[in-house]
């Protein structure tokens, strides 16, 4: 359940787009009726529509989000705070001057963000925030916690290129595709064999009994 809220806003970008893409006629006056005043000109055409639409949509869930958690007294990351201004600040930015190359950055800049947040973690603030994020549910090597850390800086470094390659090189519906599929799918990827990584060096907690069998 929490990984689907997590994953809220992008299910819903990918949903609206997709759906007024299909009726860009549609989108287009609807965009232009409603929403008319948040767009220079006041005006949305029939080619920027679907991503003018799913941006305000992605804005407004990103809110959202982040209001039920404050009325739920949960803990916020400092992450999806950054998330939040970004989606904001650059999402406004694509529905005021008709560009998606606003929002197509938006991704990118998270993710180098957050890869820049674990470099000066550790090298400024010497803490590692992966340890200090999972070192509760995990024990493991001091080693083992800096290649961690030195890995997800360099898969946030690369997906934050990867996105612009793809939001420069294809269609924005491909980029729409990639920002569901392909981003969330190589997450998922890299989290699985981080987990297979682990399994090698998670250390048993401390007093832990030691049942393994003894040679007589």
């Amino acid at each position: 359940m929490k990984l689907l809220f997590d994953f809220l806003p992008i299910v819903l970008f990918f949903a609206t787009f997709k759906y007024a893409e299909r009726h860009a006629e549609w989108a287009s006056q609807f965009a232009s009726d409603r929403f008319g005043f948040l767009v220079s000109g006041g005006v949305v055409g029939v080619v920027e529509g679907p991503v003018l639409l799913a941006t305000l949509v992605v804005i407004v869930a990103t809110l959202a989000q982040v209001s039920v958690m404050m009325v739920r007294r949960q803990k916020i990351d400092m992450m999806l705070w950054i998330s939040l201004v970004l989606v904001v600040v650059m999402g406004g930015a694509t529905v005021w001057f008709h560009n998606e190359t606003f929002i197509k950055w938006k991704p990118s800049v998270l993710y180098w963000a957050m890869g820049l947040a674990f470099v000066l973690g550790q090298a400024v603030f010497r803490t590692n925030l992966l340890q200090k994020l999972l070192g509760h549910q995990l024990t493991l090597p001091a080693p083992v916690w800096l290649r961690l850390n030195v890995a997800w800086v360099v898969f946030f470094a690369v997906m934050g290129v990867l996105n612009l390659y793809v939001a420069y090189n294809f269609s924005t519906d491909a980029w729409v595709n990639f920002k569901l599929f392909g981003g969330v799918g190589l997450m998922l990827v890299f989290t699985l064999g981080q987990g297979l990584y682990l399994s090698r060096h998670i250390e048993p907690p401390e007093g832990a009994a030691d049942t393994s069998p003894k040679l007589p």
